[in-house]
């Protein structure tokens, strides 16, 4: 009887001890799969902030590489990738639902693309405006250098026009003459016996030459290199001219023949020079001499 008390105990405290074992199993069990599922949503998670920071880590860089294309899209560019940049410190600093950042992340790639089609709009219209001002500049280069040539040809037009319609004065001459009573001139080289000197020249005949008026400045220099005549002087700009006398011409584009005297006594023996100035051009010279 006593062996069967024992005996029930025994079981009694084998079955408690069972319950117990199971209920240990269990929650160890169940423990165990908490865990377990705790450490597959962190490795998730994990994995997928890695993904959305690797996202916008690739925007950033397609900004980065846009604005060194330095368009004028440059500042829009530069505000966009400064935001991506923030929301990767924010994410850095996250450790909770990332659905907020993953929506962000399809809203700026979203807008990436609008702005990258843009840019490269702006791109090959640049690109096109380049060339229109590359064939622009060549153009007006070739320009400016037929203006140069003209503007050459004008001027060596210019002087030969100038140079054409300058005045020739030809053939001057000088000679002595002795004045008869009777008002009959005889030539003479001696100048103890001159009363006067004539001296002419001819203008020649010149179709592209200004008409009108002309006044000549003839300058007649003895051997002691006195000015004869009038031996007044007239200034032209910085240039002093002596002259004997003036020669008022009426030119009309044919030839014209000048002739004046310049009278005179006590004439020195020598060399005597004559000029003939347009203004203060010497445009004839000769000499004579008196014995």
């Amino acid at each position: 009887m006593e062996n069967q008390k024992n005996n029930s105990s025994l079981k009694a405290v084998i079955a408690v001890l069972a319950i117990l074992l199971v209920g240990s199993l269990v929650y160890i069990f169940k423990m165990s799969s908490e865990v377990e599922s705790v450490h597959t949503e962190v490795v998730k998670v994990g994995s997928e902030k890695e993904s959305v920071m690797k996202d916008l880590q690739d925007l950033k860089a397609t900004y980065d590489a846009a604005i060194a294309e330095n368009t004028s899209m440059s500042e829009e560019l530069i505000q966009e990738r400064d935001k991506v940049v923030n929301l990767m410190d924010e994410l850095k600093k996250s450790n909770g639902d990332l659905s907020k950042y993953k929506s962000q992340v399809r809203t700026m790639q979203a807008h990436m693309s609008e702005l990258m089609k843009e840019n490269e709009g702006l791109k090959k219209q640049n690109v096109t405006l380049t060339n229109q001002r590359d064939s622009t500049v060549v153009v007006l280069g070739q320009a400016q250098k037929f203006n140069e040539v003209l503007v050459g040809q004008n001027e060596e037009l210019a002087k030969t026009v100038d140079k054409g319609s300058k005045l020739s004065v030809l053939n001057l001459q000088t000679a002595a003459y002795k004045l008869k009573s009777s008002g009959k001139e005889i030539a003479t080289d001696k100048a103890s016996r001159a009363d006067v000197l004539k001296i002419s020249f001819t203008i020649a005949e010149n179709s592209i030459a200004k008409s009108g008026d002309k006044d000549y400045y003839v300058q007649v220099i003895d051997s002691k290199n006195n000015v004869l005549g009038d031996a007044k002087t007239i200034t032209f700009g910085d240039k002093v001219l002596s002259y004997s006398f003036v020669s008022s011409v009426k030119y009309e584009n044919k030839t014209v023949q000048v002739s004046q005297d310049l009278a005179g006594k006590d004439f020195a023996k020598g060399l005597y020079s004559v000029n003939v100035f347009d203004k203060d051009q010497l445009v004839s010279s000769t000499n004579f001499s008196l014995r």
